[in-house]
This record gives C-alpha cells, sequence and structure tokens, in this order.
C-alpha cells in the first residue's frame, strides 16, 4: 500500500487503506509476492540503499509499474490456464468424435452385413419364385391331363349302357 509520509506527498491518501481487487487473491490460489528491494548500483558507498531511500518521487513510478507488472504476470498466468483448459476441452472433444466414429463403423459394418444377408436372401426368394412361375404352365398341364383321365373313368361305367354300345345277339 501507499504510505502518506510527509516528505513523499501521497496525491491518493484515500487509497492508503482501501480494498484493491489484487488483495483477496490468495485465497484464489495465488500467493501474492512481495517486490524485493532493488538495490542501488550508482557506486554511491551505500551497496544496501533502495531506490526508495534515494529517489522518493520514483518510488510511486516503481510502485505502478510492479502493480502493473503484477497483472500482467497474473493475465499471463490466466491465459495459459484458460488455454490449457482450451486444449484439454479440444482432446476431449477429438476423443468423443473419435470414439462415435468408431461406434458408427461398428454399426455401419453390421447393418451392412444384415443388408448383405437379406440381399442374398432375396435373390434366393426371387430365383425360386422364377422357378415356381416356370413350372406353373407345365404343373396345368398336368393337372389337365390328370382331370381328363378321371373324368373318362368316371364316365366309362356308363358307356356300357349306351344303347349304341350294346351288341344285338343274334
Amino acid at each position: 500500500m501507499l504510505s502518506a509520509l510527509p516528505f513523499q506527498g501521497n496525491p491518493f491518501p484515500a487509497l492508503d487503506y482501501a480494498f484493491m481487487p489484487w488483495d483477496g487473491l490468495d485465497s484464489l490460489g495465488f500467493k501474492p509476492t512481495s517486490p524485493n528491494p532493488v538495490t542501488s548500483s550508482s557506486g554511491s558507498g551505500y551497496p544496501n540503499r533502495t531506490h526508495a531511500e534515494e529517489k522518493p518521487a520514483s518510488d510511486k513510478s516503481n510502485h505502478v509499474t510492479s502493480v502493473m507488472e503484477e497483472r500482467k504476470r497474473r493475465r499471463m498466468i490466466s491465459n495459459r490456464e484458460s488455454a490449457r483448459r482450451s486444449r484439454i476441452r479440444k482432446q476431449r472433444h477429438l476423443e468423443n468424435l473419435r470414439n462415435q466414429m468408431n461406434l458408427f463403423r461398428v454399426e455401419n459394418r453390421k447393418l451392412n452385413n444384415g443388408l448383405q444377408f437379406l440381399l442374398h436372401h432375396c435373390n434366393r426368394l426371387r430365383t425360386e419364385n422364377e422357378w415356381l412361375l416356370s413350372e406353373r404352365p407345365m404343373l396345368r398341364q398336368k393337372l389337365a391331363n390328370i382331370n381328363q383321365i378321371l373324368l373318362f373313368r368316371h364316365l366309362q361305367p356308363f358307356s356300357s349302357a349306351w344303347p349304341c354300345n350294346i351288341v344285338l345277339a343274334e
């Protein structure tokens, strides 16, 4: 948080104790990192002095920069997670499509085998039907001949009683 030090002159004193959106991120699984103090490389003889101690005005810009970098880092992490979840969803979708394709292939094979069986059975019945139709005239003729023979035998006992068949004995 920004501190209202008299020598820094905080332009936003109301934000000193205000809640910031990134304050509660540790409950979401993010651990806020505190920036390490940057040491000066000016060669002033004080190697452990921080920039904040040297330049109080640049502390605000460093803090804003670190906040922006932290947001950028979180956004990058979030985007990577989102991309990873998207890749996983895509893999699951492709796997589901492959499984569905395999099931359709099996079903197609079964249906094709059933169709081949029915076509073979249909051809066999068609051939048998054609054979029966070709036998029909010959069987009708045989039946007609048998009917004539039966009719002739049925009428034969009466033929001896006809007067033209009586032989006169003299």
